[in-house]
């Protein structure tokens, strides 16, 4: 009789009778797991969360288009915007979907290589967007702290760079991380208590020693979550010092408006994203995570598009310039 290498072997914890055992045995192999969601009042639920995806895919993909056509918002800040759109674009879209297919269908199953597939592209773009939002921080420091050097330092080369250095230092992370947390056995319950993959359920869900899986999750908060949140302290820090140097209360105010709609979101993001991944998970405090992962994954990519055009008076000039276009152009085409 062939015997199977210790690796593969489901871990049985110690302490069970042989009736316990034999019963866990039978329930070691995990194929699929069930995401439980929203599924309170699904019809309601599904067109309160189509209305809020479309929402999300119409102002994103606005922002994209505005910065992308007015060559007025061809500057790096703009370009840090257009980027964050569409990661919100994307991070919505790995999540919502599957939650309305559940809502309407009734069925929240989802197979281990596609609940694998959904937490690597949400920690993936998650990652990118700590990172970017740590890259638009540098950016505001540089053009209020040293605006005369703003241009020679922040380069097309230098801030195209570090985008693309935040998804490439993303990319890789997320990989191990998830080879690390699949590579798991999962046994007896299935069921997570979210409505997408995420680290701290379905970790909730191996029968194993997890110690070693813990410390990588935890290092790499601190990497992708705690860095990134100090160095836009440390640059608003300078940038408040600024401001409060500036002799003028207009020219103080003027300044800050600039930053107010990336400080709204950086509160947003990171005091929910540091809720979930940083705090104890314990058993009353797991009630609300699912409550506060609606929040990054849904709310705030909802809000930005409205955060970045109600404080901002060049992105409202540039929807207004295009609006004027397309109007010009269908009168044109009428009088033809």
């Amino acid at each position: 009789m062939e015997t199977k290498p210790l690796t593969h072997m489901p871990f049985v914890p110690l302490q069970m009778d042989d009736e316990q055992v034999k019963h866990w045995e039978n329930h070691s192999s995990v194929d699929e797991f069930i995401l439980l969601g929203y599924h309170e009042y699904p019809i309601l639920l599904f067109i309160a969360f189509l209305a809020a995806y479309l929402a999300i895919l119409l102002g994103n993909g606005l922002i994209e288009v505005v910065t992308t056509l007015d060559p007025a918002l061809h500057t790096p800040m703009y370009f840090f915007l257009r980027n964050l759109s569409g990661l919100e674009i994307c991070y919505t879209s790995v999540t919502l979907p599957k939650m309305m297919a559940s809502l309407v269908s009734g069925d929240g199953s989802i197979s281990l290589p596609a609940c694998a597939t959904q937490m690597f592209f949400i920690l993936f773009l998650g990652g990118t967007e700590c990172f970017l939002l740590a890259a638009m921080a540098y950016d505001r420091y540089l053009a209020i702290c040293l605006p005369l050097r703003y241009m020679t330092i922040m380069s097309h080369r230098v801030h195209v760079g570090m985008v693309v250095t935040s998804f490439a230092i993303s990319l890789p992370t997320q990989l191990l991380q998830i080879g690390l947390i699949f590579s798991l056995p999962f046994c007896g319950s299935n069921e997570i208590d979210n409505f997408f993959c995420d680290i701290p359920q379905v970790l909730r869900l191996a029968c194993a020693d997890l110690y070693a899986n813990e410390l990588a999750v935890y290092t790499e908060n601190v990497f992708f979550v705690v860095v990134p949140f100090l160095l836009i302290v440390a640059s608003y820090v300078h940038i408040a010092k600024a401001i409060l140097h500036m002799p003028s209360a207009s020219g103080r105010q003027k300044t800050f408006s600039t930053c107010s709609s990336h400080l709204t979101v950086v509160s947003l993001f990171y005091g929910s994203a540091m809720l979930v991944y940083l705090c104890p998970q314990t058993s009353d405090f797991v009630k609300f995570t699912k409550l506060f992962s609606l929040l990054y994954t849904v709310v705030i990519p909802l809000c930005n598009p409205l955060i970045y055009t109600l404080r901002n008076r060049e992105v409202k000039a540039a929807f207004g310039k295009l609006l004027g276009k397309r109007q010009s152009m269908e009168v044109d085409t009428g009088i033809r």
